[in-house]
């Protein structure tokens, strides 16, 4: 039995290996999304630490000099009329003698909050008139004799026991997630072509046609596609390894390492989750009827383990979510990235349930083949 499970399996990736657009396909994502998502933190790095001139409207700006120099001073100013986004600061008529008179003195911002590309700029522009205002109500209180700490009666000290690690794991968390994906994405073009594709072709009937038990076929099958998706994530965590070193991630405080023990319990955590995928959508590529309508199902189904991720890498997963397959494993490496306990007992569990699921899925598939509705597409 174990040779005739190897000679399918050998099958299953020669058949793979002669459809060199659909390997490539499936192994893009593997490729590009490291990129990407260091082009990504690169880009936004770059605006956190050195953020772009903002050029606005600033109307009756004389009657406000020391609030425009200070506006100008954080890169705030009117610029070039081409420049200028639509965003609107109007100064008072009345302004420069409630300044005097240590009254309200009123400003107008005139901008479209809903909408996206302004909203940094407006926060931006709020935040300096803030810090503006504060400055001023202390020149107030100075002026009149009054200490400005008497109406600042609490000092709040913040004791970040963050390593740089750990605040590295908060953006690795992101990382992860693409690693994870990348498990479904790298296969699931030959677990398409493997079941519906091969039905299509009138392969699978003379398949089974052969003296060859339909485990050995499902088997050899999902061997094949986990192997595909085993390779995708270790070149998403090889191309990970390089690409990041590129990031400057010192100039947030913080640094993101993908060693060699985080790159093995990466691997170990993502067999079986790789082999879950693997039964996952063999199963539903059997179930439909066409290679397309396999591709639709397989997008709908995708977004279950999308969900799952997502809520485990931003921390909006119920206690109850950290024992189901992917969200637990995930924030089982996002605490062995920060440096934290490491869960076993949940990764465990996890993994153990996902395994569960695999071997639920390959039984359903290995009872499906034997009816004809399902080799025939009926």
């Amino acid at each position: 039995m174990m040779k005739t499970t190897i000679a399918m399996i050998r099958k299953e990736l020669i058949d793979a290996a002669r459809d060199k657009r659909s390997v490539m396909a499936g192994l893009y994502y593997a490729i590009g999304a490291p990129l990407m998502m260091c082009a990504m933190f690169m880009l936004l790095i770059g605006q956190i630490t050195s953020p772009e001139a903002l050029n606005i409207t600033i109307t009756h700006d004389e009657r406000a000099p020391d609030l425009v120099k200070y506006l100008a001073s954080n890169e705030i100013s009117q610029g070039d009329e081409a420049d200028r986004k639509a965003i609107e600061l109007v100064i008072s008529e009345d302004y420069a003698v409630n300044m005097a008179k240590g009254m309200p003195a009123e400003l107008t911002l005139i901008a479209d909050n809903s909408n996206e590309k302004l909203q940094s700029s407006i926060r931006r522009l709020e935040k300096n008139l803030q810090r503006y205002s504060a400055e001023m109500g202390s020149l107030r209180l100075i002026a009149r004799g009054i200490d400005p700490k008497v109406v600042q009666p609490l000092k709040v000290s913040l004791q970040d026991q963050a390593t740089s690690d750990s605040k590295g794991g908060m953006i690795l968390g992101v990382a992860i997630f693409m690693m994870v994906y990348a498990v479904f994405i790298s296969g699931m073009n030959l677990a398409i072509d493997t079941s519906a594709g091969e039905r299509e072709r009138n392969s699978l009937a003379l398949l089974l046609s052969h003296p060859v038990s339909s485990r050995d076929i499902v088997l050899a099958k999902i061997a094949a596609v986990t192997i595909f998706a085993m390779i995708g994530l270790v070149l998403t965590l090889v191309i990970s390894k390089i690409a990041y070193g590129f990031v400057p991630w010192q100039e947030l405080g913080f640094s993101v390492n993908i060693n060699g023990d985080f790159i093995a319990l990466m691997l170990a955590i993502g067999l079986p989750i790789a082999l879950m995928a693997a039964a996952l959508q063999l199963f539903v590529s059997f179930m439909a009827k066409s290679f397309k309508e396999a591709q639709s199902y397989l997008t709908i189904v995708l977004i279950v383990p999308m969900m799952l991720s997502m809520a485990a890498s931003y921390n909006i997963a119920p206690e109850t979510l950290q024992w189901l397959p992917i969200s637990g494993q995930m924030q089982a490496l996002i605490a062995y990235i920060k440096g934290q306990a490491f869960p076993s007992l949940q990764l465990a569990i996890s993994s153990v349930t996902t395994l569960a699921i695999a071997l639920a899925l390959t039984m359903g598939m290995e009872r499906s083949l034997k009816s004809e509705k399902i080799v025939f597409g009926l």
